[in-house]
């Protein structure tokens, strides 16, 4: 039998090219001498402890490698061999086992490829993760200011002036309006005079001036304005209109931050309106269409002020006149509690 195994191996020699014959044999020199020293354990350890605990995770289980006897015996030259080649060795302890547990769990987390250590998770930013600040909500917007009329108290007519003929004039006379508000009326005072006519009296002066320079002087919050009885047959609606409209475009001029009342021209009574001459009530009533238009309700409003004096047919009460034009002292108070009634409040 080992005279075969000879032969065999004399053959294979003999097949081995003579250039590879001095790697053969270096191979099998290496082997010998690893073999003598024990030196195979520097290379089988690692592979049993790293690659083992590798194939185990996968669920591969590792051959057990049978060593010669000789093998077995320690390196530092002890006489004394292991009874038992085959036996296995000792269970790790609980500290070991937890280990190779975390080094397990190493090896599956890394099963992508990738070295942790080389390759380390980016850490999260916090200021990237964190959530986006909330966009102030905006502010709502305020409501546009819808001026509606109110009801008010005398101080209301402390910064106000009134502008007008011989009507102005009686409320100038006969209210309790003439001590705290301002009046530039004259009796006779037409659209056509309004800023010619000098009729403004000047504390401390004996001259008077013109409304426009008085109006130029001194500022107001309000500016009452009623004129037109005096212009009734004179010109017609077009031209009595157009001069209206001219003298209070020139008033929000000179006033820029007043709230302007154009009042509509008060009716006469229903006799005076028959008398056949030029004054009446239709008449009136055809240019008070035309002022109210030149009202635009946000600066300048206009005022019917004949719902305070007209009877159910919008004539003048027959009593509350003397002369069927003009008011009687005592119902002049009519006149002012409708103003009081119909006040507009800036905000």
């Amino acid at each position: 039998m080992f005279k075969k195994i000879l032969l065999k191996i004399y053959h294979k020699w003999k097949s081995i090219p003579e250039d590879r014959i001095f790697l053969v044999l270096l191979v099998i020199f290496g082997c010998v001498c690893l073999t003598v020293t024990g030196g195979w354990h520097v290379y089988t350890d690692p592979v049993k402890e790293g690659g083992g605990m590798v194939l185990a995770k996968l669920g591969i289980e590792l051959p057990e490698i049978s060593l010669p006897k000789w093998e077995l015996q320690k390196p530092d030259g002890d006489e004394e061999l292991v009874a038992d080649a085959g036996k296995k060795e000792p269970e790790a302890s609980s500290e070991d086992v937890s280990v190779s547990e975390s080094d397990i769990s190493d090896v599956s987390d890394n099963e992508s490829g990738q070295d942790p250590w080389l390759n380390p998770e980016p850490v999260p930013d916090s200021k990237l993760e964190s959530e986006p600040e909330p966009e102030p909500e905006p502010e709502p917007e305020p409501e546009p200011w819808v001026p509606v009329f109110e009801t008010v108290g005398d101080e209301y007519f402390d910064d106000a002036v009134f502008i007008g003929d011989s009507r102005t004039v009686g409320m100038y006379q006969y209210s309790s309006l003439k001590e705290t508000s301002t009046f530039y009326a004259s009796v006779g005072l037409s659209v056509h005079k309004l800023f010619t006519a000098k009729i403004v009296e000047v504390p401390g002066q004996n001259g008077k001036i013109t409304v426009e320079q008085a109006l130029s002087e001194n500022q107001f919050s309000k500016v009452y304005f009623m004129i037109g009885i005096n212009e009734m047959g004179t010109g017609t609606v077009e031209s009595f209109l157009a001069k209206y409209a001219e003298s209070v475009q020139r008033i929000r001029e000179l006033q820029p931050d007043a709230i302007i009342y154009l009042q509509g021209i008060m009716q006469v009574s229903e006799k005076r309106s028959a008398k056949g001459d030029h004054i009446t009530n239709e008449g009136i009533a055809i240019r008070n269409e035309g002022i109210k238009a030149l009202a635009d309700d946000e600066t300048v409003f206009y005022l019917e002020i004949n719902e305070a004096v007209c009877d159910e047919n919008g004539a003048l009460c027959a009593e509350y006149t003397g002369d069927g034009v003009h008011l009687k002292a005592q119902y002049v108070d009519l006149w002012k509690e409708y103003l009081k009634n119909h006040a507009i409040i800036k905000p």
